[in-house]
């Protein structure tokens, strides 16, 4: 067997074993429901449950994880720690993000972007937009 064949057997099996896996910050955190719930007493643990199911699939993250992401965690952030190149290697989460939020709760990301947006700020404008949610 040549050393590509083998190189790029050992990358197809680093992709599967990292796949879905928290950055190694998240990995160690405790679940965060009491935070989501202080910062949005009105909000049902049903709604940030969905709300972060809406994110950590578009981020390709496991649902068992929803709960280890804090309001106060920025996009960018979570981001620049799955990607922690210089360069931005492509928006396919930001992209199934935005897809996603317009289709679940008619929320378009694109209008109320900016780079330091929290999840707790985004959960805050889908709760605006959505009354129904409270």
């Amino acid at each position: 067997m040549s050393i590509l064949a083998i190189l790029v057997l050992l990358a197809v099996a680093w992709s599967v074993l990292a796949f879905g896996q928290l950055p190694n910050p998240l990995r160690t955190r405790t679940c965060q429901g009491r935070s989501w719930r202080r910062a949005f007493p009105r909000a049902s643990n049903k709604q940030i449950r969905e709300f972060l199911s809406v994110f950590t699939s578009a981020f390709d993250f496991r649902d068992a994880d929803l709960l280890k992401f804090r309001p106060d965690d920025q996009l960018l952030g979570l981001y620049r720690a799955v990607h922690p190149s210089k360069w931005m290697p492509g928006t396919v989460e930001f992209d199934t993000l935005a897809r996603n939020l317009r289709a679940k709760f008619g929320v378009a990301l694109e209008d109320i972007w900016d780079e330091r947006m929290t999840l707790g700020a985004l959960f805050s404008h889908i709760q605006q937009a959505r009354p129904a949610m409270r």
